[in-house]
């Protein structure tokens, strides 16, 4: 195990936008990046928020892939923001309609933003959808925001390309949080050009100032060689040890739910044939079976459902049984819809 990179003797230098030793470990991961490409926030969400913030003005056009982490829309709209959503398709694998992705940027278009891997799906962008991304980005002249936090969380262990290094007007979104199980020491990132750095820098000193001095250098620890890929390793254990778990589950209802096989993260998106709201569903279960799930309404999908898959066994299979038990209580009042 690797120890931190200062003693009692040699403290950190602290600063806002993190300390130096973090802000290289994290280059470290990005081709071409050093040191001033990055921002260290407090989480991932942080990230975004300042991201939008320093780019989107009243009645600028955002280019936002859906189903996604809700924040960016939400975000988006509050800064003025006009939202011109493009899908993702359970039909395509959860990939997105390009045709549409093209129709919604425009040149009015100021920031394309996407998830990949995705939340709460679990997709990962093919090739050529990723290469749509770009060249969409590209002629309009958006900057394209990339929430990668997922990355690193893959069921087959092929990490996700990053969209870092592929257009030069890129903002790379990620963090602790996910993959690498820390959620607690609240460190994200942005990788962006130094310009867009130094603008975000200054929106960022207006909210948490920075990041607390022990999160930063717990989390030059778990970058550090050995330690990163130890953590990952874990990561992905955990994975493919728990969705046979779900996906043994899922079976078990027969047409009950169906779902395209998530690559990448603990979580799965399950549409339900049964005719309830899904907000009504999550707000059932956990009222009387103290269950939180994630209704697909919000992120605009009712019939949906996202289940974290992550937990250990034992916990992960109780929380299935009870979930068991409002269904059943629900098939015998509401009718099975297609």
């Amino acid at each position: 195990m690797n120890r931190l990179p200062w003693n009692a003797g040699n403290p950190p230098t602290s600063q806002s936008n993190g300390t130096l030793e973090l802000r290289r470990a994290i280059a470290r991961l990005y081709p071409g990046a050093d040191e001033e490409n990055v921002l260290v926030t407090n989480g991932s969400s942080e990230a975004n928020f300042v991201s939008v913030w320093s780019l989107v003005a009243p009645d600028d056009e955002v280019a936002l892939m859906l189903p996604n982490y809700m924040q960016i829309w939400g975000a988006a709209r509050g800064f003025g923001g006009r939202i011109r959503p493009f899908h993702l398709k359970p039909e395509l694998g959860w990939q997105p309609d390009l045709d549409e992705l093209r129709r919604a940027v425009t040149p009015q278009t100021q920031l394309i933003a996407v998830c990949n891997p995705n939340n709460p799906t679990g997709a990962v962008l093919e090739p050529a959808a990723m290469d749509a991304i770009i060249a969409a980005a590209r002629a309009s002249g958006a900057w394209l925001l990339c929430d990668e936090v997922y990355q690193g969380a893959e069921r087959d262990g092929v990490t996700t390309r990053s969209f870092w290094g592929q257009y030069e007007k890129t903002i790379i979104v990620n963090g602790l949080s996910k993959a690498y199980a820390l959620p607690g020491l609240r460190i994200g990132w942005i990788i962006a050009p130094k310009e867009q750095i130094a603008r975000s820098w200054m929106h960022h000193d207006y909210l948490t100032i920075g990041p607390g001095i022990v999160s930063d250098q717990l989390a030059c620890l778990a970058l550090a060689d050995g330690n990163r890929e130890a953590i990952l390793r874990r990561t992905r254990t955990i994975l493919q040890k728990n969705y046979p778990i779900i996906e043994g589950w899922i079976e078990e209802h027969g047409d009950l739910f169906s779902l395209v096989p998530p690559r990448a993260g603990a979580i799965a998106y399950l549409k339900y044939h049964l005719d309830v709201n899904s907000s009504e569903l999550a707000e059932i279960l956990r009222r009387d079976q103290s269950v939180l799930i994630v209704p697909g309404d919000q992120f605009g999908m009712d019939h949906y459902l996202r289940i974290g898959y992550g937990p250990r066994e034992p916990y992960l299979k109780t929380g299935l049984n009870r979930i068991d038990a409002t269904l059943k209580a629900l098939t015998r009042s509401r009718a099975v819809v297609t």
